[in-house]
């Protein structure tokens, strides 16, 4: 097959302030070949794990799928873990892996940390479903507070979906306004997906899409519907939309025009709080209204957590004329609240955090150089990336449409054969538990695994 060009031409709208991006996509020699390629990788991962593919079997007769969370299916069937510890995860069938997942960015700590072990070994000692207030509540909440530059006050949740339901609510609340200003691509938890194919599973609020990285599609809405929208939620880097950072400019501009046209600006720091102390907003030097957070923060247990200036939060309490509430039986389990405390204090200071930034920048560079001669690259910022099969600029989803899902499917088996997981979809979220061996191990995994499928007649060099 010949080179392939995705040209993005964007939707109604203003044309983006930087004119139109040319991605070159990785291409495989030939659909017949990369087909079967598939279909052998599949064969050879079924055979070598039975006891998962039984454990997958029996799941399906009670569970749609055969698990309880989407994206960590995968054809044939996803592995099931039978133990973890560190940075490696060991399957029912014996065969072991470098964990380079990190769950999603939830898992920063790696698995099983002492410091995490006995916060949950104190609290089964003193009680866990309390049905009232305990003081870890406050002893996180204060840690929170002192990280974050836009958090006065803050409530948790028990996940980041809802912590970014609730920010919205509340802004829609401050502000009187209903509309929500979102961008195309972007994941902002399980009912609020922002992709090319409309879904069902979206929270029914009315939203307004622009395109990321594309001022000049806000400053339109903005003009168009400005008094309608309550807020903007935005990824300073999006995650789940391929580890595409917001460019300093874009999100400062964003903030400017939201303070102009009195709409709430809301940074979801789901993932990218690890980015420092004060998470991208520290580092970028952005400061947005309200501010969203989960996954790591909780130390591996269920959190979310939403919150800003004392005088929006103020909507919460009663004392200072608040008429909203926020119930959820868990919001403020003993579990959570013990365990986060313990692990934002000990464990995720600004030196580690500082270090692992500087890692993860280090290990995309090697990882890019070693996908370039093969058309591929990877994107992201800090400790997450993504690889891409195609070569950028990328700054938006919509430039990697129509990229070959197979370059990516193979390259996730090939990974798996030689004991390193990754996400299906390319992504990596390093965890503190990675130690210099496994990045080396992570590139020459990479490095054979790009060998094997173009000595194989797979995928083709790259010409550019």
């Amino acid at each position: 097959m010949s080179e392939s060009v995705i040209v993005n031409r964007p939707s109604t709208g203003p044309a983006p302030t930087s004119g139109t991006c040319r991605v070159v996509a990785a291409t495989v020699a030939d659909d017949r070949v990369a087909d079967d390629a598939v279909a052998a990788a599949h064969r050879r991962y079924a055979e070598r794990r039975p006891n998962s593919a039984a454990q997958a079997a029996a799941a399906a007769r009670v569970l749609p799928a055969g698990s309880t969370r989407s994206v960590l299916d995968f054809d044939p069937f996803p592995f099931r873990v039978a133990r973890a510890s560190g940075s490696e995860l060991v399957d029912v069938d014996g065969h072991s892996y470098v964990d380079f997942l990190g769950d999603y960015t939830a898992g920063l700590l790696g698995h099983n940390p002492p410091a995490v072990a006995e916060a949950v070994r104190r609290v089964l000692e003193r009680g866990w479903s309390l049905g009232a207030v305990a003081d870890d509540e406050h002893r996180l909440a204060s840690l929170l507070c002192d990280r974050f530059p836009s958090v006065d006050q803050i409530r948790f949740t028990n996940s980041g979906t809802e912590a970014n339901l609730m920010a919205i609510s509340l802004a829609r609340h401050h502000t009187g306004r209903d509309r929500v200003l979102v961008f195309d691509g972007a994941y902002h938890g399980g009912l609020l997906y922002f992709g090319a194919a409309a879904t069902p599973i979206q929270a029914p609020y009315p939203y307004v899409r622009c395109r990321f990285n594309d001022i000049g599609s806000v400053r339109q809405a903005l003009a168009d519907q400005g008094s309608e929208i309550a807020c903007v939620l935005v990824e300073p880097m999006m995650g789940s939309g391929g580890c595409i950072p917001g460019e300093p400019d874009f999100l400062a501009e964003l903030r400017s025009l939201c303070s102009d046209a009195g709409v709430l600006l809301i940074f979801d720091e789901v993932m990218t709080s690890r980015m420092s102390t004060g998470g991208a907003q520290q580092r970028l030097g952005v400061v947005p209204d309200l501010t969203t957070l989960g996954k790591y923060l909780g130390g591996g247990m269920t959190f979310g957590a939403f919150g800003g200036p004392a005088a929006i939060m103020a909507a919460f309490d009663p004392a200072r004329g608040g008429t909203l509430t926020h119930g959820g039986t868990f919001n403020n389990n003993v579990m959570t609240m013990s365990v986060g405390a313990a692990a934002v204090e000990q464990l995720l200071g600004a030196g580690a955090l500082e270090a692992l930034f500087d890692r993860g920048e280090g290990f995309r560079s090697r990882v890019d150089a070693a996908l370039a001669p093969v058309g591929m690259s990877a994107t992201g910022w800090g400790s997450l990336l993504t690889v891409q099969a195609a070569r950028g600029p990328i700054r938006r989803p919509g430039d990697v449409q129509g990229v070959d899902s197979r370059l990516g499917e193979l390259l996730f088996h090939a990974m798996l054969d030689r004991g390193v997981y990754l996400a299906r979809r390319g992504f990596i979220a390093l965890s503190l538990a990675i130690s210099d061996a496994d990045l080396d191990r992570f590139l020459a995994a990479l490095e054979d695994s790009l060998d094997e499928l173009t000595t194989d007649g797979v995928l083709v060099a790259s010409t550019s």
